[in-house]
């Protein structure tokens, strides 16, 4: 599977992270695009920087010369993750002013998987309407809301809540969380 991974300027990279750790680059050929605000919130919430997987190809936000802003070749997934809300907006109305944009425009364009990982709260009118254009136009909205049942022992396991339903959504087969089971009686 050909996946872009793509970071955006709001909190929580290391959901972004904990996504790249579980993706096996020797199954997937991976991409990475990072907003110019994300390397700010690597800088503050990753300490040692964001670590890549081996053969992960980094793309410029700027460069439109990379292979996937073009439909006639599009990436089998995209996930934006976190998803700050301007992007999500900008995405929702069309605007493809830098790569990831363009490369979600695609995606939505050639009804290719688009993943969503929004990490905001509270929500506005113009959120949850954004939410509704892209929900209408093939995208998955899927909020950085983590799960408790698992009784999470750490961050990163909280964190692994949340990036164990991208992988069920991108098809991957995951083993970092638990799944949820009948109750005994």
């Amino acid at each position: 599977m050909r996946i872009l991974v793509a970071m955006t300027g709001a909190s929580g990279a290391l959901y972004a992270q904990r996504l790249l750790d579980n993706l096996d680059p020797t199954q997937h050929e991976i991409h990475i695009v990072i907003s110019n605000y994300a390397r700010a919130v690597i800088e503050e919430e990753l300490a040692g920087g964001l670590r890549l997987p081996a053969n992960a190809r980094s793309h410029s936000v700027k460069s439109m010369n990379a292979p996937f802003a073009s439909g006639s070749n599009p990436l089998d997934a995209m996930v934006v993750i976190p998803c700050s809300m301007g992007t999500l907006g900008r995405i929702a109305h069309g605007f493809s002013e830098d790569v990831l944009l363009r490369a979600a425009d695609v995606m939505l364009k050639e009804r290719k998987k688009l993943i969503l990982v929004p990490r905001e709260t509270p929500l506005n009118l113009v959120h949850v309407k954004n939410f509704e254009l892209l929900l209408l136009a093939g995208a998955t909205i899927l909020p950085a809301n983590p799960s408790f049942y698992t009784h999470p022992a750490s961050v990163e396991q909280v964190v692994d809540t949340v990036v164990a339903r991208v992988l069920d959504h991108l098809g991957i087969q995951q083993n970092i969380m638990a799944r949820w089971r009948e109750e005994k009686e």
